[in-house]
């Protein structure tokens, strides 16, 4: 674990210590090219807070709405963006990359 995700986990912990519903986001695989390697993390608040980063650009944010998806629901998902998903060009990975994305809710 590097230090920048302990980072990431001290923030998210420290949320959660002052009453927050927090969510968090892991790459749990990349492929080809992609911004973050695995472990990278972003965690999410219910109130909008974020820290950290799975990749960047439209990924973030289409990330960031599952993050409040999955608070609202409890339900984690497994996000996968790539060069033959459509939603690849959506989000910004239209540089040949795939990346998969773990989303929990931090208990």
């Amino acid at each position: 674990m590097s230090a920048e995700t302990q980072d990431i986990l001290g923030v998210a912990a420290a949320w959660k210590r002052a009453g927050e519903q927090v969510a968090l986001a892991t790459v749990t695989e990349t492929w080809g090219s992609s911004p973050r390697p695995a472990g990278s993390q972003l965690a999410v608040t219910a109130s909008g807070k974020m820290a950290g980063s799975v990749s960047g650009g439209c990924i973030e944010g289409a990330v960031a709405e599952v993050a409040l998806e999955t608070l609202r629901t409890g339900i984690p998902q497994l996000l996968d963006f790539g060069i033959t998903d459509e939603r690849a060009w959506e989000v910004g990975l239209a540089c040949g990359g795939k990346l998969k994305v773990f989303v929990e809710t931090l208990a």
